[in-house]
């Protein structure tokens, strides 16, 4: 005896059920830029960050806590003095960082080296004021600091992937 075949008035029907169950695709969520997926991600690990501790992560239009409490999560969030990172800018502006602070555990995660994304990314930050203290183009500034353009590119792209696996891992 022959298997039978299923009819196509049966897959017709099957399918049907299939889709009226809810077995269906569901959209795609919306891609985020690569800007708005690193701060996406930066944002969540912070505030683990600051929950382990026992701490409230800030939100905009959030009633003000106490002085002390702010204290507390501004320290929690980005370090205690003294600043452990320190880069002086063409017009002879230091600016800092901490390498503590759940600000700076993201950074680590996403960036994989903090150190070295605070030095590339203050620089890169700073080229067109660089540009104009020097009475410089912005292209001879840019070509000036190659090597940390191509050092920034690098670890920004290693901050997309690692943003974008920490949100998948929070997907349902």
């Amino acid at each position: 005896m022959r298997p039978r075949r299923p009819r196509p008035g049966w897959l017709a029907l099957l399918a049907g059920g299939l889709l009226l169950t809810g077995c269906t695709h569901r959209p795609a969520a919306p891609t985020l830029s690569p800007d708005d997926t690193i701060r996406a991600a930066q944002q969540r690990l912070t505030d683990r960050c600051l929950t382990r501790q026992g701490l409230t992560p800030p939100r905009p239009g959030q009633r003000p806590t106490s002085r002390a409490e702010q204290e507390r999560v501004a320290d929690a969030l980005f370090g205690r003095p003294p600043a452990e990172l320190s880069l002086t800018l063409a017009n002879g502006i230091p600016v800092r960082a901490h390498t503590d602070g759940c600000l700076a555990e993201a950074q680590r995660t996403l960036y994989g080296d903090q150190k070295r994304w605070f030095r590339v990314s203050t620089v890169v930050n700073n080229l067109r004021p660089e540009a104009a203290y020097r009475d410089l183009s912005l292209t001879s500034v840019r070509a000036r600091h190659r090597a940390e353009v191509t050092e920034w590119r690098r670890l920004r792209g290693h901050a997309v992937d690692a943003s974008a696996r920490v949100l998948r891992a929070d997907t349902p």
